[in-house]
């Protein structure tokens, strides 16, 4: 079945780090030090008995500690974004990046220049431009909603854990599908993320990286159907492509957008309340500590920044 799909190709919501210098007393490192014993217990870390290797995630942990408490200081209120220790603390920012990011993402966006998005949503291929353009709005009622979630709608599937596949670019692109199928058929049905880890063309590489744009874009020039999950079930690696000729599953129609909306908010919420979740590319170095809230702060929207691929699924 034909379905109309947007896909963003940058997201708004972009963040960035930086380096803190740390200097303890005593007392501040006898009580990191049982933090740490505490943190290793808690995540079950398994090199506790390897002395070289935990002295060396212990200092990363310190500079964890730091940084939380630094972000935490910027909070302006009950909503603004908390952070705290996570499974990710003794991680180093470059680990973080390159086990649970996707460090190359930045350099695939930067692959597909903005182009103009219209009223009925316009073919990429037919508008792309070498020139970054500002955005034409789509048509939409004077005031938008005030809270948007399409969750409440049954319009989400569930969360995954992508855990050291580097397919974020698949999951949030299937997921946007999903997504949108229900729009137009009011039923949700899970799609195979690991069909597009396996056999998805255009520079993709499975669990090595890709990026949405390329995938939506050989989805559908070559009509390919994203087939039930239950028929191509998740595996988290990169295994040989199992793709038939299928007649089930969910076709992407050719009127799909992959765009630059950095300062160009109202669109993609205007996006959200009239058309549905979208897909975006994100910088999510912060996110290792993140808990909850509103980010506000540390916000780069550069494409050269960019290291994860998500699902927007609405707006409060």
């Amino acid at each position: 079945m034909d379905l109309r799909t947007f896909l963003t190709g940058v997201g708004v919501v972009a963040l960035c780090f930086f380096g803190i210098p740390i200097r303890i007393d005593d007392n501040k490192l006898g009580e990191h030090k049982l933090k740490f014993k505490s943190f290793t217990q808690q995540f079950k870390k398994g090199y506790v008995t390897d002395q070289d290797e935990y002295e060396m995630r212990f200092e990363h942990f310190q500079n964890s500690l730091k940084m939380i408490e630094t972000l935490n200081s910027q909070r302006m209120n009950n909503n603004s974004a908390y952070y705290g220790l996570t499974e990710f603390s003794d991680l180093s920012q470059e680990e973080f990046v390159r086990h649970k990011l996707h460090p190359l993402l930045s350099r695939r966006v930067r692959q597909h220049p903005g182009h103009l998005v219209g009223s009925t949503f316009r073919n990429h291929k037919q508008n792309h431009r070498l020139n970054h353009n500002r955005l034409t709005k789509r048509a939409v009622q004077a005031d938008l909603p005030q809270v948007v979630d399409w969750r409440e709608k049954g319009a989400v599937t569930a969360i995954n854990n992508q855990k050291t596949c580097g397919a974020c670019w698949a999951f949030s692109t299937v997921q946007t599908v999903e997504s949108m199928n229900f729009v137009k058929t009011g039923q949700l049905q899970k799609l195979s993320v690991q069909q597009a880890i396996d056999c998805a063309r255009n520079g993709n590489m499975g669990c090595d990286g890709g990026d949405t744009c390329s995938l939506v874009m050989w989805l559908a020039d070559n009509k390919i159907r994203l087939e039930p999950e239950k028929a191509y079930p998740l595996v988290l690696e990169t295994q040989v492509c199992k793709l038939k000729k299928s007649t089930i599953g969910v076709l992407v129609a050719t009127n799909y957008t992959c765009d630059y909306l950095v300062g160009d908010e109202d669109t993609l919420l205007s996006l959200l309340a009239y058309h549905g979740p979208v897909a975006v590319a994100v910088n999510a170095l912060s996110w290792q500590y993140y808990l909850g809230g509103v980010i506000q702060f540390h916000c780069d929207g550069s494409p050269q920044n960019l290291n994860h691929a998500v699902q927007i699924i609405g707006y409060d």
